[in-house]
């Protein structure tokens, strides 16, 4: 379960995206998460998913 924490949320997802997952959707899925709770958290905070970079960033 990731955490809600949206600072330490960013800083898991991106780690896991850069090293383990190609997108956000394949990382969902094997870690059983829901995509649009991880873009909702993080864009509370001000940050977007970037699909060329497979990274979220600041808006």
């Amino acid at each position: 379960m990731l955490p809600k924490n949206p600072i330490l949320l960013l800083s898991i997802v991106n780690t896991k995206l850069r090293d383990f997952y190609s997108n956000l959707d394949e990382l969902c899925q094997d870690l059983d998460e829901s995509k649009d709770e991880i873009i909702d958290i993080l864009a509370n905070a001000g940050y977007i998913y970037d699909k060329e970079i497979n990274q979220f960033r600041e808006k």
